[in-house]
């Protein structure tokens, strides 16, 4: 028998099924979406598979190991002599030692690790471009995945006593996929300074999650507060001059604010500030901007007092 070309061809199809699972897993699911949208070439059956996750990943490991079945037997057939002759030993354990430790050395290099690292460059790109043979197997090979699949979800359910996820969801977009998308995209000239712009906005939006109070304070030298024992009359022109429309007040220093005042409580022409007083948020550096913004809104309040981690003050941050 010809091992050599068995061995070959298993190897081959063992890179392909690997290969593609890694671009499934690792393509950009709004980038498949709006190929499909735009009517890219084969987009649409790459969109199929993602509507079934679990039978796409099923189908690929099903022809992986099939592959490795017959690259192992002929893998097996074709080293046997060879080894016995080199060795000087008739043993099947050593032999079979042997075997095993140059065939998992060959095809995990040729069939797994290069493979995948090549795929993983441009998963979209070779997912389209190799949607049709991935499709032929996925229909080929759909009897055995879905028997695979029964068997591993009865096999959870009676066995383990784990109910299995047997629901495929249609595909949800995260914000990795987003951003991804994003930085990939390259606005048109005719459009640039709108498209840019657009593009600005939601890389900002993007962001914003993963910003902390203290990267958007005002830190404690810029701040401005006055003493809580400040007259009225102070208070008027410190508002005219910076034209701000909350000022916080602090008791003897700094590290001890009692509250803000808001400017349009001046036309109740109060006698002191302390009558003015509204109490005012304390937020830690490291609190995320959006749940401060949450806070904010819930709250109604646009000012909040940032502390650190020994609770003196660190800045003052507003809407």
């Amino acid at each position: 028998m010809a091992y050599l070309p068995v061995i070959l061809v298993s190897i081959l199809f063992s890179a392909f099924f690997s290969g593609s699972e890694i671009a499934f897993v690792s393509s950009n699911k709004l980038r498949i979406e709006i190929d499909k949208k735009q009517k890219k070439f084969f987009a649409g059956i790459v969109s199929l598979f993602t509507k079934h996750p679990s039978r796409f990943i099923a189908t690929m490991l099903v022809g992986n190991n099939i592959a490795l079945v017959i690259y192992g037997i002929a893998f097996a057939g074709l080293l046997e002599k060879p080894v016995e002759e080199i060795l000087g030993t008739d043993s099947h354990v050593v032999v079979l030692i042997v075997q095993t430790l140059i065939s998992t050395l060959i095809i995990l290099l040729t069939a797994e690790f290069l493979p995948k690292t090549l795929f993983r460059l441009n998963p979209n790109n070779l997912l389209r471009l190799l949607s049709i043979p991935i499709l032929i197997f996925y229909v080929i090979l759909f009897p055995v995945t879905i028997l695979t699949i029964g068997i591993s979800n009865f096999t959870m359910r009676h066995l383990l006593r784990v109910p299995p996820d047997t629901k495929d969801l249609q595909p949800v977009f995260s914000k990795v996929d987003l951003n991804h998308f994003l930085t990939t995209l390259q606005p048109e000239k005719e459009s640039s300074r709108e498209a840019l712009e657009d593009l600005r906005i939601f890389k900002n939006a993007l962001e914003f999650s993963h910003l902390k109070v203290r990267d958007c304070m005002i830190p404690r030298p810029d701040m401005i507060a006055l003493e809580a024992n400040t007259p009225v009359n102070e208070l008027r022109k410190k508002f005219i001059e910076t034209g701000l429309s909350r000022i916080l007040i602090y008791l003897d220093h700094i590290d001890n604010v009692t509250g803000y005042v808001n400017s349009k409580d001046l036309f109740k022409r109060p006698d002191r500030i302390s009558s003015l007083l509204i109490p005012v948020q304390f937020v830690p550096e490291t609190l995320p901007v959006n749940k401060l913004l949450t806070s904010f809104i819930k709250e109604g309040k646009g000012i909040a007092v940032v502390v650190d981690e020994f609770g003196g003050t660190s800045g003052v941050i507003t809407t």
